[in-house]
């Protein structure tokens, strides 16, 4: 039996890690590869004019490789993990078309879930709504909304944290928008996609990980994160742009509230804990391949490694380049 991998089996790499790890040097690489396309699973990076603070790939970079879903929004548009899935499966269907294997790459978790195992879309914000039960949060007590939950959708209140206030909300206003429990929205809107997920995880030991993301918040002040935050505030952004990391943590020092150097350290600190809850997020994540690039920093050098480790991406390398014998 031929043990190579067909496209038949409607094959979608999804390259995976936290933030700083390596992913976009990689990703370039293995598109270049693959002689494919990538599609951005990054939720601020869909954004215009907001380059430095999300480690967008660089003008170059995106000129070597067609990406997707990168800078088509203004800041004060919105978007949503729904949105995300319903463009992908679009992009996705026209490279199998193609005869080209999608590579989707980025470190927004709830994406990926969305796009790999079926996703609970919802009702869209409702800010108003959200904001009177924060002040009844506020005016009734710690713990009000949740006892609410209780009573209205135990079964919900379960699954979630007494302390994670945006979860409760969410799933109040869930109910009160759709008239259904969140967990029962669940079932009734999951969808599974025919394709073969080859899920790469990208690691290292976590004291390198830390030192090159503090490495990389001074190459963002260096190249002007400070200056791009300014710019983003007199765009009247919406609510998400400005709760993105790195220009949140930024933006009181602009305000006059703290001092730059200590927003700089803020920032790493924040990054660290963001690297850490992507990382919790994903082990939760099933069948992906792990593979440790601690020492490794050169991008020829992480795709040999992930080459040599993860057997399936050989083949489907190996497998194009044949076709090309082929065709030529």
């Amino acid at each position: 039996m031929d043990k190579k991998i067909s496209l038949n089996h409607n094959p979608v790499i999804i390259l995976l890690g936290p933030t700083g790890v390596g992913k976009t040097g990689l990703s370039i690489l293995l598109a270049k590869a693959l002689d494919t396309e990538i599609i951005s699973a990054d939720s601020m990076q869909i954004y215009r004019f907001m380059d430095i603070g999300t480690a967008k790939p660089s003008p170059e970079e995106l000129k070597e490789v067609k990406h997707h879903l990168i800078n088509i929004l203004t800041p004060n548009e919105s978007f949503s993990a729904g949105l995300f899935k319903k463009m992908a499966v679009d992009i996705i269907n026209k490279l199998h078309s193609k005869n080209k294997v999608p590579l989707v790459a980025g470190g927004t978790g709830l994406y990926i879930r969305t796009l790999t195992g079926g996703f609970f879309e919802g009702p869209a914000a409702d800010w108003p709504l959200r904001e009177k039960l924060l002040k009844e949060e506020q005016q009734f007590g710690k713990g009000h909304l949740y006892k609410s939950l209780i009573k209205i959708d135990p079964v919900s209140a379960e699954k979630i944290n007494p302390n994670d206030i945006r979860r409760i909300i969410r799933a109040l206003e869930v109910l009160f928008k759709s008239k259904k429990p969140i967990t029962e929205a669940h079932l009734l809107s999951t969808e599974h996609l025919d394709y073969r997920f080859i899920k790469v995880g990208l690691f290292r030991e976590r004291k390198e990980l830390y030192t090159l993301i503090e490495q990389r918040v001074d190459a963002m002040m260096e190249r002007g994160l400070l200056q791009e935050t300014e710019k983003l505030m007199q765009m009247n952004p919406g609510k998400i742009p400005l709760q993105a990391l790195g220009y949140k943590e930024i933006l009181p020092s602009i305000k006059g509230l703290m001092g730059i150097n200590d927003a700089v350290r803020f920032l790493k600190k924040r990054s660290r804990m963001f690297a850490k809850r992507q990382l919790t997020w994903f082990k939760k994540e099933p069948d992906i391949q792990w593979v440790d690039i601690t020492g490794l920093t050169d991008a020829d050098r992480i795709f040999m490694k992930v080459i040599n480790d993860v057997a399936i991406l050989k083949e489907l390398i190996y497998g194009k380049d044949e076709e090309r014998k082929h065709r030529y």
